[in-house]
């Protein structure tokens, strides 16, 4: 089970760094004197509001001790005994995850204490700073507090007091950070699971008397942390459920029309148009107002009789809250529960109004915390909230996995989530440069994700795929310079949140991966016509780009340009479909190959299905994006290749299960997720549903090539 504490990374953590002082080195033996403690909130240390007290232990404090922490028995007169000393701690502290510095020996300490009064003590979630460095710097000479502080740059101020010492260990685990991140190491679990695989360091602390410094929750814990999800916001999207056509009225309209209107045609709201355009005017929501039948009758409360000749562009709200019609449900419950209204715009990809929505129609829909997950992340101000939000993702893929959603439906909602983190990036990276004095954007823009992401088919095991499309300037001229910088400050944040730089360099702050719609309309063009190698791995990202913001309408005409181009070329398509080599599944005389125990079903499976719906959709001019739809439009078009179409669906359906589930699987241990499935683990049912999968893909080159013909 994936809760949203184990997915969350490093730099959104809420945790409380703390530190105890005692009489005796020796756990069984120590009695705490001091035990203090400060928040981390996001990942950022508030040091303004810090718990700190000293204890009376009820025995004698040994010179030695306190020639180390000042602490004797004078200073304690008076302070509280352990009891209350831990229960103002533990109001502290809440149920944050514990950091600290030689963490296992505090938390033998306090559980002693506990055992001693009689408290029952469940040990908190926990990471130690000295483990995590010794993870990934093994090579440093010692791991005392002093050591790291000098490795790391951390001033120590008030050393062997409990505070001064918790706040010095909150410093050097958030310089960890960036260093933990860059070997791998991003969130809760995988922090966990580096400290945990110290089995050398873990055995010292056992030998000592040590609890073991990560604490990781059972499965029972996990589960209480999702409830079970409502599937149907996650099955369905906007345009499944909006009232069409929308209806707009002009501002001059009078309140006694618009009431009109609204009894006649049944509806709750109408969409008021910008000043001066008739009802042929913009519907671009940007422009547009709303009216509902709440508005209405607070008018007509408030002014009586005379108010229905008022005129309903004074009393229309702007500006227009919208969702995309391709959102899933569940984006406009949290956007409802975040502004407090009833009605929502739906809009297409060039912001036109396409669509209403009401809360009435969202009736049958339960609202419950995992459905704010969208809304988190279009809200998130910096990357410390970005990277809270964004940890939700694996719980609710779990818990949709759970209540029986399909897998590309899952993917779907995950690749949704990650155009979402992308545009926000955008937005954050907008506003920074603004504050650097970059100025406002040169040019209308769109930033684009590629790859799975724009199929609507993204897993757990992602990194960046994105790129930028302006409307008119040179390379290296001052708007591509402008967007270059725009681009890498994009790049930042996703890799500072949680998804990796893309290590083929796919990013809009490399220079192939921006430019004009005219530099765009050249590379493709060279791409169709030269088709060298590199040419036909960038088809293979680039194809089934998305807008995720911006100018939709510029994305959409090089969408349409780029798979016009595509078509008409069929030489092209053939070498594009022959690109890797042959399909050649995993699958041999004795079943299923697997290398250190795991079966690759992306290489072995999953590229393949991807890349020949690619190539038939753009041969006969289907334009979808995800794999499924290509298919089934191919299918209705070629009903003669329906057998071997049906296989390939079947297939991909069965690819994607099976990897998304062993990702979640290795989340929850601490694992990077990748493509890679772990044979052993599968049930024997499982397992022969997956090489029968595998093995139906190996005519699937012969099916193209026939088709392509």
């Amino acid at each position: 089970m994936v809760d949203r504490l184990s997915a969350t990374p490093l730099i959104a953590l809420d945790a409380v760094v703390a530190d105890t002082e005692t009489t005796d080195l020796e756990p069984a033996r120590a009695r705490i004197v001091e035990i203090a403690g400060v928040r981390l909130y996001g990942g950022r240390l508030d040091a303004s509001n810090p718990y700190r007290t000293l204890v009376d232990p009820g025995e004698a404090i040994p010179a030695i001790a306190t020639k180390i922490h000042g602490i004797d028995a004078k200073k304690v007169a008076g302070s509280p005994r352990f009891p209350a000393a831990w229960q103002g701690f533990v109001a502290f502290a809440g149920e944050a995850v514990l950091i600290g510095h030689h963490t296992g020996y505090d938390l033998a300490v306090i559980a002693r204490e506990c055992a001693r009064a009689g408290i029952a003590f469940d040990p908190p979630r926990s990471l130690c700073v000295r483990v995590l460095a010794e993870a990934v710097r093994p090579d440093l000479p010692g791991y005392s507090l002093e050591q790291l502080a000098v490795w790391l740059g951390v001033k120590i101020e008030k050393r062997h007091s409990a505070l001064g010492d918790a706040r010095a260990t909150a410093e050097i685990f958030l310089k960890l950070i960036p260093i933990l991140r860059e070997r791998g190491v991003r969130t809760l679990a995988e922090a966990e699971a580096a400290i945990n695989s110290l089995s050398n360091v873990l055995a010292e602390h056992q030998r000592a008397g040590w609890h073991e410094p990560a604490q990781v929750p059972s499965r029972a814990a996990s589960e209480r942390t999702l409830a079970r999800i409502d599937s149907y916001p996650y099955r369905h999207r906007m345009r499944d459920v909006m009232s069409k056509p929308p209806v707009f009225v002009p501002p001059s309209m009078r309140v006694a029309d618009a009431l009109k209107e609204l009894m006649q045609r049944k509806i709750s709201s109408v969409f008021v148009l910008p000043a001066g355009a008739g009802t042929d005017g913009s519907h671009r929501a940007a422009l547009c107002g709303i009216v509902t039948e709440r508005d209405l009758l607070r008018v007509l409360e408030s002014g009586g009789a005379a108010a229905l000749a008022n005129e309903v562009g004074v009393i229309a709200s702007r500006p227009l809250a919208a969702v995309p019609a391709d959102a899933f449900v569940y984006r406009a419950i949290g956007r409802m529960e975040r502004l407090k209204v009833r009605h929502l715009g739906v809009v297409d990809e060039a912001g036109n109004v396409v669509g209403a929505l009401s809360a009435r129609q969202l009736l049958r829909v339960r609202a419950q915390d995992a459905v704010a997950l969208g809304d988190a992340i279009d809200e998130a101000q910096d990357v410390h909230a970005l990277g809270a939000a964004w940890a939700k993702l694996p719980a609710v893929a779990r818990g949709l996995l759970d209540e029986g959603v399909e897998a590309r439906a899952v993917a779907a909602v995950i690749s949704h989530e990650l155009a979402g983190l992308t545009r926000r990036a955008a937005e954050i990276s907008e506003a920074r440069m603004h504050k650097a004095g970059r100025g406002a954007p040169p040019q209308p823009y769109a930033v684009l994700v590629l790859g799975s992401a724009g199929r609507e088919e993204s897993l757990l095991a992602m990194d960046q795929d994105n790129a930028i499309v302006f409307a008119e300037g040179a390379p290296g001229g001052p708007e591509d310079k402008w967007f270059a910088e725009l681009g890498t400050h994009v790049a930042d944040i996703l890799h500072e949140v949680g998804v990796p730089y893309c290590q083929g360099g796919v990013m809009a702050k490399n220079a192939q991966w921006r430019g004009s719609a005219a530099t765009w309309r050249e590379r493709i063009n060279d791409w169709v016509g030269r088709s060298r190698p590199e040419d036909l791995l960038s088809v293979d990202i680039f194809f089934d780009f998305r807008a995720v913001h911006g100018d939709g309408a510029l994305a959409a005409e090089l969408w349409s340009f780029a798979y016009a181009q595509a078509g008409e070329h069929i030489d092209f398509l053939k070498l594009l479909a022959e690109a890797d080599g042959a399909v050649a599944p995993p699958v041999g005389w004795f079943g299923v190959r697997t290398e250190n125990g795991r079966v690759d079903l992306k290489r072995g499976g999953l590229f393949q299905v991807v890349r020949s719906a690619r190539v038939l959709a753009t041969r006969f001019g289907v334009t979808e994006h995800s794999t499924q739809a290509r298919l089934l439009g191919v299918k209705a078009k070629k009903p003669d290749a329906e057998s071997d179409l049906d296989a390939m669906i079947a297939a991909h359906a069965v690819l994607l299960s099976s990897v998304l589930d062993q990702q979640l699987v290795d989340i929850a241990a601490g694992r990077p997720p990748s493509n890679k499935v772990e044979w052993k683990r599968l049930s024997r049912t499982e397992q022969k549903r997956l090489k029968d999968t595998l093995q139906s893909l190996a005519h699937t080159d012969e099916t193209v090539r026939d088709l392509l013909v």
